[in-house]
């Protein structure tokens, strides 16, 4: 074995019980109920809170909102022009000081004066040659590199401005980066090396930078030579007047150079051209972008935890809400509550109140389900017993007598059967065609009238019953239908129907009145069916209205209705948001105090 493999063995050991404590160390902190706690409410936080999707949609448009607000700022702001103008201005003034300076230290480099013989020959005798301005004007005023040199060295160094003058026929005379004083150190920058990398962070300054540059002005170059007629605005200045250019490196880099003329006695000796180094201006406008920047940093920081606090007061209600949908979609035979954030008064608050609202109309809704199906199977009983017993006894009959009594109870059955089954569907499919049914302009006068008549056809032989409508005025500002409703016509002609027939089952067979009255209430109409039958027991005045319920004269046949009809009708009113109540007409002369019964259908009008 060589000395590596014992080596290797000597370690093995010590690793493995290092692994083998580290793992028992992050088990037993796992087991901590504090850090146990904490992860949870860290992974919770992660999970429901700051990746929720609502949570990831608000802070994104904030940010959206907030980037597209300081890239206007950035990009639409108008320092960097300002810096621009004042960069001009300030040229302009150090260019015109300086070009009077110069100007001033121009000396005339001959003492010969120039005589014009054809000016001698026009003298008269006794006549002298004055000097004029044409004589000024033919003295020629050179600059001198030697005396301007340490002038515009001195003018120039407290600046970094650069300094070029060029004689009257632009060629370059003096450059400010080849004038400098003894012991002075000179600097210039290298260019970098053609494989050098740009890191990310100068590669992103570097491409904002090129997004927010300005496309629309010209590239500086140098010129070979050092000749000014390359620049437009030494060309200009040597017209006499002062010119700026703003230029671009290829780098991104502005450069404002301002052409101020040299002259003396009106005669334009040269150009002093003044440039910017490339970058200053940059490097302010870099400097409050970075400013931006960090405040957008800061207001980023501010908007995402404020996006969050926002989220969260929104998601946390509706994942309450959504938890408790769930469980009431499962829990069959539970009675899930809906969390309760009535006390918001926002949206939230009106989605829980909404979904109370409905929980609890849906529960009332099973209920009535479940006692429906229990009344239907009682009431379906009990006929179907009467059936089966005298199906039953049929075969036992021992005359004809007793099996034509038999019959007539199967008969008797089979019709009660029937008009239950058919009261039944009625009732069960009342809600569905009240629903996909178009409501439609109902007058209710005609409606009646046409009611009334078709009661009056078919009253019953032997039976002397008055059934009278009567229809008060209204007022002429309601219009020419003031009793016009928006509804179903032959759902609420159904209604007054089993009304008249429901007092008709009460009244005697001899003197009957039934009244149907229809008025106007306010904003209501308001239709009455009095009669003078026996009235209704106190106890029962809300009974009558549930489904099953009977309490017939006892003079009517067992099983001639099905206990139905006050229920339909109560329900259809409902459905087109009226109410249908029932009362006593109360008369101390009458036998019992009572006079009759009284129904009054209430219903929006239109």
């Amino acid at each position: 074995m060589t000395a590596t493999g014992e080596a290797e063995q000597r370690r093995d050991p010590a690793a493995e019980r290092r692994r083998r404590m580290g793992a028992i160390g992050r088990a037993r902190l796992r087991r901590l109920p504090f850090v146990r706690r904490s992860l949870q409410r860290l992974r919770w936080l992660l999970g429901h809170s700051i990746f929720s999707s609502l949570t990831r949609r608000i802070v994104f448009l904030n940010l959206v909102a907030l980037i597209v607000l300081v890239s206007g700022i950035l990009y639409l702001n108008q320092f960097r022009a300002g810096l621009i103008d004042a960069r001009v201005e300030s040229l302009l003034t150090q260019g015109e000081i300086i070009a009077g300076a110069i100007a001033s230290s121009a000396t005339v480099e001959t003492n010969s004066i120039t005589l014009d013989p054809e000016r001698l020959l026009e003298l008269q005798a006794g006549d002298t040659l004055q000097p004029g301005s044409d004589a000024s004007e033919s003295l020629d005023f050179p600059i001198n590199p030697e005396r301007v040199a340490p002038l515009l060295r001195r003018l120039i160094s407290p600046t970094r401005t650069r300094a070029r003058l060029y004689d009257r026929d632009a060629n370059l005379i003096l450059d400010s980066r080849h004038l400098y004083s003894r012991g002075q150190i000179l600097r210039y920058d290298l260019p970098p090396l053609a494989d050098e990398e740009v890191g990310v962070v100068e590669g992103a300054l570097g491409w904002v930078q090129h997004l927010f540059q300005r496309s629309d002005l010209p590239i500086y170059a140098e010129t070979p030579g050092g000749s000014g007629t390359t620049y437009p605005e030494v060309m200009n200045a040597l017209t006499g007047g002062p010119a700026t250019v703003v230029r671009v490196t290829d780098k991104g880099e502005l450069i404002v150079s301002v052409a101020v003329p040299i002259q003396r006695f009106r005669a334009v000796l040269g150009v002093l051209l003044l440039s910017t180094q490339g970058g200053d201006i940059d490097k302010i406008v870099q400097a409050e972008r970075m400013a931006i920047v960090r405040v957008f940093a800061v207001a980023a920081l501010v908007t995402i935890v404020l996006s969050i606090l926002l989220a969260s007061t929104i998601a946390t209600p509706l994942r309450r809400l959504s938890a408790a949908a769930i469980r009431v979609k499962r829990g069959v035979k539970s009675r899930e509550e809906i969390p309760d954030f009535g006390d918001r008064a926002d949206e939230v608050g009106n989605l829980a109140t909404a979904l109370r609202d409905m929980t609890n109309a849906l529960y009332k809704r099973m209920d009535a389900i479940e006692s429906f199906a229990a009344d239907v199977s009682h009431e379906l009983k009990n006929p179907l017993t009467s059936l089966r017993s005298a199906v039953e006894t049929l075969p036992l009959a021992r005359n004809e007598d007793s099996k034509a009594r038999l019959l007539a109870v199967i008969e008797h059955d089979v019709r009660r059967l029937d008009r239950l089954i058919t009261d039944i569907s009625d009732a069960s499919r009342l809600d569905a065609e009240l629903a996909r049914e178009v409501t439609d302009r109902v007058d209710l006068a005609g409606l009646l009238e046409s009611v009334v008549d078709g009661a009056r056809a078919h009253t019953k032989e032997g039976w002397d019953t008055d059934i009278r409508l009567d229809v008060e005025p209204a007022a002429p500002t309601l219009g020419a239908k003031p009793h016009r409703v928006a509804g179903h016509d032959l759902r609420l002609s159904q209604v007054f129907t089993n009304l008249i027939d429901n007092a008709r089952s009460f009244v005697p067979m001899t003197g009957g009145r039934i009244r149907v009255t229809l008025g106007r209430k306010g904003s209501r109409v308001v239709v009455t069916v009095t009669d003078n039958g026996p009235g209704i027991q106190a106890e029962n005045i809300q009974r009558i209205f549930e489904r099953f319920y009977t309490d017939r004269p006892s003079a009517e046949a067992f099983g001639q209705n099905s206990g139905l009809g006050l229920s339909i009708s109560r329900q259809i009113v409902e459905a087109h948001g009226g109410t249908l109540e029932a009362e006593n007409i109360v008369d101390p002369e009458a036998p019992g105090g009572l006079a009759g019964a009284r129904f009054t259908v209430s219903l929006p009008a239109e």
